[in-house]
Formats: C-alpha cells, sequence, structure tokens
C-alpha cells in the first residue's frame, strides 16, 4: 500500500515532512511500519501551491530513497499547502503518469487503497465522464479515474459530498456487476483553499490516516513522521477531516449515489 502526508498551515519547507523527520516519506518509502507492505518503491510524486491557483508538481518513477532531485526541491520549495506520496503499485504500471498526486485544474489529489477488481469496472466508470474529464486522464490507475469521477459528481462545489458519491457509485457499480464491493480508500486533497481527508472502506479496513498539528498548522499522514505518540491522532473509520484557516474539522463519511449527476452523466 502506499504513503503518503499532506499539509496546510503556515507556510513550510516540504522537506519537514518528506525528508526531515526520523520517519519522514523517504524513510517510509522503504520502511513503512503500518502497511501491508514496507516497500513504497513504484515511484513518488509532490504537488504543491503557492501564488497561483493551479499547483506545481513533480513526479517521477525512481524509489523516492534514490532521487537526490525530491530532496533538493524539498529543502527549497516553501508551501502553505502541499500533498506529497510515494507509491506500492495495485493497478496500473509503473510510468510517471500513474504516480500521485494527480492534479486537475486547482484540485490536487492521492490516495492509498484500491478497488478491487478494478478491471472489470473501468470501463463503466469511464462511461461517467464527460469528453473533458475523460480526456484528462492520462495514466491507468483506479486512483485517478476515482479523482475524476469525484469532479464529475461536484467536487467543485461540494468536495466531500462528491467524493461520497463517487465511492457510493463504484460500490453500486460493483455490486451490480459482480455481486459484492471492496472499495479502500483513503485520500487526501485539495483546491489549493482547503485540505481534505478521507479514511473508508467497505470492509471496515480502511487503510490508516493520522492527524497531528504542525507549524502553525496540521499535518494529516498515513502514519506518524516520528515516535510522539501523543502527537498523532488516529482518524477513525468512516472519517473525513477538513483543514481551513479555523484549523481541523472531523465528520461522518458515508458514501452515497447521487443518480441526478448519475443520470446527467450518462447523458
Amino acid at each position: 500500500m502506499c504513503r503518503w502526508a499532506a499539509y496546510r498551515g503556515a507556510p513550510l519547507y516540504l522537506e519537514e515532512l518528506v525528508s526531515s523527520p526520523a520517519h519522514s516519506l523517504i524513510e517510509q518509502s522503504h520502511c513503512a511500519t503500518k502497511a501491508m507492505t514496507s516497500t513504497n518503491a513504484d515511484g513518488f510524486g509532490i504537488a504543491w501551491y503557492g501564488d497561483r491557483p493551479e499547483p506545481g508538481r513533480f513526479r517521477d518513477v525512481l524509489p523516492a530513497w534514490s532521487d537526490c532531485n525530491l530532496k533538493s526541491l524539498a529543502g527549497q520549495i516553501r508551501s502553505p499547502l502541499f500533498l506529497a506520496h510515494v507509491r506500492a503499485a495495485t493497478h496500473g504500471s509503473t510510468r510517471r503518469d500513474n504516480c500521485h498526486p494527480f492534479v486537475h485544474d486547482s484540485w490536487s489529489f492521492m490516495h492509498n487503497g484500491q478497488i478491487d477488481h478494478f478491471d472489470k469496472l473501468r470501463r463503466s466508470m469511464e462511461a461517467m465522464l464527460d469528453d473533458d474529464l475523460f480526456n484528462a486522464r492520462c495514466g491507468s490507475t483506479d486512483s485517478e479515474l476515482l479523482f475524476l469521477l469525484a469532479l464529475q459528481l461536484g467536487m467543485r462545489e461540494q468536495p466531500l459530498q462528491a467524493m461520497a458519491n463517487a465511492i457510493g457509485f463504484v460500490e453500486q457499480l460493483s455490486n451490480e456487476i459482480l455481486g459484492s464491493a471492496r472499495v479502500r480508500f483513503t485520500a487526501a486533497f485539495s483546491d489549493g483553499k482547503a485540505l481534505y481527508g478521507v479514511r473508508y472502506a467497505s470492509d471496515a479496513n480502511a487503510p490508516t490516516l493520522f492527524a497531528a498539528p504542525m507549524g502553525g498548522g496540521y499535518c494529516l499522514v498515513s502514519e506518524p513522521l516520528n515516535d510522539e505518540k501523543d502527537t498523532w491522532v488516529e482518524i477513525p473509520e468512516c472519517s473525513a477531516v477538513v483543514v481551513t484557516d479555523n484549523g481541523l474539522d472531523a465528520a461522518e463519511f458515508k458514501p452515497a449515489v447521487a443518480q441526478s449527476h448519475a443520470v446527467e452523466a450518462a447523458e
């Protein structure tokens, strides 16, 4: 399973999450402790926000620990909002287009988890997208397609509701086609203003998600960046968190299917 870290708050150097901590994201790329596999060597990526609405992004297929450019960039880029990810592939080959974070306009998205039997669901999921979003798809992962599906279902207006609609649609589709559904989904996404996090699984076995204050803001991570156990709060399953200027808020997360959106997309 992948590992990731995200931050929103007062501007911070990316190295504060990516390379400096004792259990930094680079350390987790070859020594994760709360994942099914300890090694996440199928590429990495960072997306960060600055003066423009669209995020900057750097991705590569090298293991995070072996790319000197990543450490150099992390030590120079200072941002109030950024996402960083190291990949252990479940769907999609090891290539740059399949590395997280994925971006579209001002939105960025990264994911840890998987959609079971994605190969049998992919075509029906793609059919939900309008031409612009379908043509924006560059890779072959379930993660990127789920991100585009959420955009199709209203992410720009209601981010968490759109993500609930997207996951609900996939579960319903899987039940109709396969007779069962299993989606494991722990993700972070942003429009450059707020940072959103979701932890959910169809089988009550969601990948981990932790939160902690950091600098002048909050950090969301797949697993803690250090051994300060009192600092890190584990986010419960079926939860969503939002980080804004007002701090961190948590709420219940429950998949749903927005029929009106589904009909519009199908048409």
